[in-house]
């Protein structure tokens, strides 16, 4: 260990003794004298005593670098160059014969070469040693050349135990032609895939775009396959969220890839601005929605998050994938049904929330037109009495769906409904309420999603209710973190809808899920349920598309209602006239609403 802690000192004195001899020797055409040689050997030892000396102060030889690296080459210049100044200044002062001017600049630049090349044989060799197994290791093409791309190519180069060999990389920016990162060659576009894949006998295409567009997923993807090959993708951004991309995040296509993902751009300071030191209550936080929201607000620091959910289990969930050594005892665990509403009360009341996301909610759509009724006392009286105890919190976030724009089913009426309880209880309170609105989740427990895969799994077949429906799709990630923007830039009583992208046909989700099935599944057409629409809107009638403030996320007015409308309703009555007075209640006019209040 010593002897290795002295080895730089002893390479560089090296260099310093060679450096300065062949100047010397140079300066006197290779003829040397003993008076030279008398001259020459005291400077040698004061250039090493110097090298040392500076060296030492800059942790050259302190181990503070490992030998070879790109630290360890700029403190070794930064040492060199001192001590050439040093010898230069003090070869003048000292008296007695002194060296032929120059030599010690001369001398410096070539110990300087002299140590760099050491350090480039030390860092070749440890390369080499580093590099994965080719007996072993899967060897890949890279689609991508960007940051992504390079992480990953360093991360596979690097890992003697590794997985994958890079042996190329390909990139559709002809700026990157012939350009070699880590020693791996970029070698052509996308249209050489097939040929590259040939050439180097790589068994597996990685996509390293983070936020590649649909169509790029599945046309790398259908190259590769038709080329032979594997194909892997790395997370999207938003997955990532604030971690370092590493070879474990690689991971077969999933639908959410070839349906298309997006980088979100997001004010960090404003949304840290709401929730850094707050206390946060999420409702249904066991959801697929509310565990995502729980698992991004985590990350603002609040000054305590209080998770709400009538499902232990759900809760016992999203509270291991916040801290695995959390215990069911935590305080931020809260067991509550919003239907029950004293309970509720009496959680504002002692744990006093000061931002509020209000998730919990029945959605599946063809069991609430069967039973409306579960409808009414939860999605509409559980959120009164959310609204009702959360009168003083400083910030109210309600989610929505894009169901409730022009809705024609329970699920849209309720939730709409819920939109315009949310804006009459926002013109009675201090601080910001509002509602956020999207369209389908992919990934969401009882999504298409879910629906589709598992009926894969079961050998099919897929069923589709009708060949023309489309949908908005968003990924959980996606959406909650517009969900957490969008609730730093609403304005009171508004409902904010964001931006979904192009609707996508439920039966291109069908298409692309099958092809990814390990054998041919059939798709059959069901014809469309009660209150499902072919095509949903994010707009209502009268709502137009404004976003005064971001992007992706457009402000729409909604009429307040009064909640004395709903408290008498029947929710044990006949299905039919529960569904028509729900109708009936979203289309209040909001003049009646101020009369009646």
């Amino acid at each position: 260990m010593i002897a290795r802690r002295f080895l730089p000192l002893l390479v560089d004195a090296v260099a310093w003794a060679a450096g300065l001899h062949l100047a010397v020797l140079i300066r006197y055409e290779w003829g040397l004298d003993e008076r030279g040689e008398a001259v020459l050997v005291p400077m040698i030892l004061l250039a090493i005593l110097l090298q040392a000396g500076f060296g030492y102060a800059g942790r050259l030889y302190r181990g503070r670098y490992p030998f070879g690296t790109l630290d360890d080459v700029r403190t070794v210049w930064q040492t060199v160059l001192a001590t050439t100044i040093a010898l230069l200044v003090l070869d003048l002062l000292l008296p007695g014969s002194r060296l032929p001017r120059g030599a010690p600049l001369v001398g410096g630049l070539l110990a300087l070469v002299c140590m760099l090349a050491v350090r480039l044989v030390w860092r070749l060799r440890l390369d080499a040693r580093y590099r994965p197994d080719e007996r072993v290791a899967t060897r890949v093409l890279l689609f991508g050349a960007g940051s992504a791309g390079r992480n990953l190519i360093q991360s596979m180069r690097y890992d003697p135990r590794g997985r994958y060999l890079p042996v190329g990389v390909i990139d559709d920016d002809p700026r990157k032609r012939r350009m070699v990162f880590y020693g791996v060659p970029v070698l052509g576009n996308r249209n050489d895939i097939a040929a590259q894949v040939s050439r180097t006998g790589a068994t597996t295409v990685v996509l390293a775009v983070a936020n590649a567009a649909a169509e790029l997923v599945r046309d790398i993807r259908d190259l590769a396959t038709g080329a032979g090959a594997g194909f892997l993708v790395v997370p999207s951004v938003t997955e990532l969220m604030d971690r370092e991309l590493n070879l474990r995040d690689l991971r077969e296509p999933e639908v959410t890839d070839l349906l298309g993902r997006r980088q979100i751009d997001t004010d960090l300071d404003s949304i840290a601005g709401y929730l850094t030191g707050k206390r946060v209550l999420v409702t249904g936080a066991g959801g697929s929605i509310g565990s995502e929201l729980c698992r991004q607000i985590h990350r603002f620091a609040p000054a305590e998050l209080m998770m709400l959910d009538r499902d232990e289990t759900s809760l016992q969930a999203v509270q291991l994938s916040l801290d695995t050594q959390a215990s069911l005892t935590d305080p931020s665990l809260l067991l509550a049904s919003l239907r029950d509403v004293d309970r509720v009360r009496e959680i504002f009341r002692t744990r006093r929330p000061q931002v509020v996301f209000h998730a919990a909610a029945l959605k599946h759509l063809p069991l609430l037109e069967r039973y409306p009724g579960e409808a009414i006392k939860t999605n509409i009286w559980g959120t009164l009495a959310v609204l009702s105890a959360a009168a003083a919190v400083e910030r109210f976030v309600n989610i929505s769906t894009d169901k409730a724009a022009d809705p024609v089913s329970v699920l849209g009426y309720s939730k709409r409904i819920t939109e315009r309880l949310t804006a009459y209880v926002a013109r009675r309170s201090p601080g910001t309420f509002l509602s956020v609105r999207f369209g389908n989740v992919l990934g969401s427990r009882g999504s298409v999603f879910t629906t589709f895969s598992a009926q894969i799994a079961g050998g099919g077949p897929v069923t589709v209710t009708h060949p023309d429906v489309t949908r908005y799709f968003m990924t959980t990630q996606e959406a909650v973190h517009l969900v957490i923007q969008a609730a730093a830039i609403g304005r009171d009583g508004e409902a904010l809808v964001l931006e979904m992208g192009e609707p996508v046909r439920i039966a291109e989700v069908a298409r692309q899920m099958v092809e990814l099935a390990p054998s041919e599944v059939e798709i059959r057409y069901t014809g469309l349920r009660p209150g499902e629409k072919i095509a949903e809107v994010l707009f209502g009638e009268g709502e137009a598309d404004v976003r005064p403030f971001h992007p992706m996320i457009s402000h729409v007015q909604v009429p307040p209602l009064d909640p004395e409308m709903v408290r008498g309703i029947d929710a044990n009555a006949d299905p039919a006239l529960l569904i028509a007075e729900l109708a009936r209640l979203c289309a209040v006019p909001a003049e009646s609403v101020r009369r009646a209040a």
